[in-house]
């Protein structure tokens, strides 16, 4: 059976008792087994002030990861252009590109990352760094990246390196209709958040970028993308055992009890009240926990469902071990 390409996306999560160290070498030790196994992509998160997620700085993040990988395209997912000026990080990724050849993406997203206050710290006093001001800086950013289609105005005397031989891949990110309408405009590659979308209108977002895609030079089709969560075990008890510390984790945003991911034990152990369970069962987003075979089957159904081109794969768990298993025996069973 002929199956679309597979990803990894990964937030370099922090346990309960590890230092972010730890962290950021698992995600490393993820990579290598990603690459190792076939996927395609490898993509970092951008989350800011959050006790379990270490992945802060892509670009810091993407360049050790290409380092210690041999095959697979690395990049963000993505990066969140409303924290940063475009300039820098049309340079960050140039520098990226041309240490890396042919094997960098660039995600856009829209969202901050983060809550307002951290956003504020990041962003300064900065009239220039707002949510309004996407559509622009998106532009800006595509123009200082090569894309000869775009009038960049005054940006025009910039280069974002000196002698650039290629250029980071760009998608837009979202996990709504205007995310897949900006991508369609633009002619870019589009990747849905299905893994934690509020709405799973997927289609309608889908629907919307098909329909309304303008080709560009690198992408004269639409091409989509979509996430999944996802966590293959031996048997199906063992999967859904693991998962607990994912749902304890999405229950902990919820609820603004942050901390570092549990063990599974601990989250065996919780005591959840009537309105913690009601929370969870009603918790958006996808997340396919059982045997490979079970998983895999879940995939096919959502690229029939979204007609993807592509899928990408995240997964909170506790160990880095649990998710190198957990990719090895999908990507056995997927073909990788």
């Amino acid at each position: 059976m002929n199956r679309v390409p597979l990803s990894v996306l990964d937030l370099a999560t922090v346990r309960e008792g590890h230092s972010s160290a730890d962290a950021l070498h698992g995600t490393l030790e993820i990579a290598r087994a990603a690459d190792d196994l076939g996927y395609h992509r490898f993509w970092v998160a951008e989350h800011h002030n959050m006790p379990a997620v270490a992945s802060t700085a892509p670009p810091v993040l993407i360049a050790s990861v290409a380092a210690h990988t041999h095959r697979i395209k690395v990049g963000s997912g993505g990066v969140m252009l409303p924290n940063h000026m475009p300039f820098v990080v049309a340079e960050q990724f140039a520098i990226l590109e041309a240490l890396h050849p042919g094997r960098i993406d660039l995600g856009i997203g829209r969202a901050p990352g983060t809550d307002q206050t951290t956003a504020a710290a990041l962003r300064g006093v900065s009239p220039y760094l707002t949510v309004e001001q996407f559509p622009e800086h998106l532009q800006t950013l595509l123009a200082l990246l090569g894309d000869e289609r775009i009038d960049a105005g005054p940006v025009a005397r910039l280069r974002a390196t000196p002698a650039a031989e290629s250029f980071p891949e760009v998608w837009m990110l979202g996990s709504s209709t205007y995310g897949a309408q900006v991508a369609a405009a633009l002619g870019l590659p589009f990747c849905y958040a299905f893994h934690f979308a509020v709405s799973s209108d997927v289609e309608s977002a889908l629907h919307l970028y098909r329909s309304g895609f303008k080709p560009s030079p690198q992408f004269p089709q639409p091409h989509v993308m979509v996430s999944a969560s996802v966590i293959a075990a031996e048997t199906t008890e063992e999967a859904l055992y693991l998962a607990g510390p994912s749902r304890i984790m999405a229950l902990s945003l919820r609820t603004g009890r942050l901390g570092p991911i549990v063990s599974p034990e601990q989250a065996a152990a919780v005591e959840l009240s009537d309105l913690d369970r009601a929370m969870l069962d009603s918790l958006p987003g996808t997340q396919y926990a059982g045997t490979a075979e079970e998983v895999v089957d879940s995939l096919d159904a959502l690229v029939e469902r979204t007609g993807a081109d592509e899928l990408i794969l995240a997964g909170t768990v506790h160990d880095p071990a649990t998710r190198q298993d957990s990719l090895a025996r999908i990507a056995k069973v997927w073909g990788l």
